[in-house]
């Protein structure tokens, strides 16, 4: 068949980083990121949580082509700080959203099971 492997998605080629950085040439306080293996759900999910940030200007993403499996997220500050450190602090931020999200949800799951008489033990890290 002419289709790529499927663990081509998801896999990070050997020599190839997760995510890389380019400085903008043109636009002043600007860098485009390169994120391997991850599609728009990732990109919009980092792309609000950048527009959350009062020192960006400008936050936006785009997959080039469906069997490219890379996202470029261009983001653009107001200068009081790197594009690079923007992005770690967003990237930061939802690491530690998700981490609430993920105690909350064991929580409620071991309360629901006590309540049910259910075992109680369950790992979702």
């Amino acid at each position: 068949m002419n289709a790529p492997d499927r663990y081509e998605k998801f896999v990070v080629p050997e020599g190839l980083q997760k995510i890389s950085h380019e400085k903008d040439t043109k636009v002043p306080h600007a860098a485009t990121f390169t994120i391997q293996r991850e599609d728009h759900t990732i990109g919009n999910i980092v792309r609000m949580q950048l527009h959350r940030d009062n020192r960006v200007n400008f936050a936006g993403y785009k997959v080039p082509h469906p069997l490219e499996y890379r996202m470029l997220i261009k983001v653009q500050t107001n200068g009081e700080c790197e594009p690079k450190v923007a992005m770690q602090d967003a990237l930061q931020d939802l690491q530690n959203e998700f981490g609430e999200i993920a105690a909350s949800f064991a929580a409620e799951t071991s309360r629901f099971k006590q309540m049910s008489g259910e075992p109680a033990h369950m790992d979702y890290q």
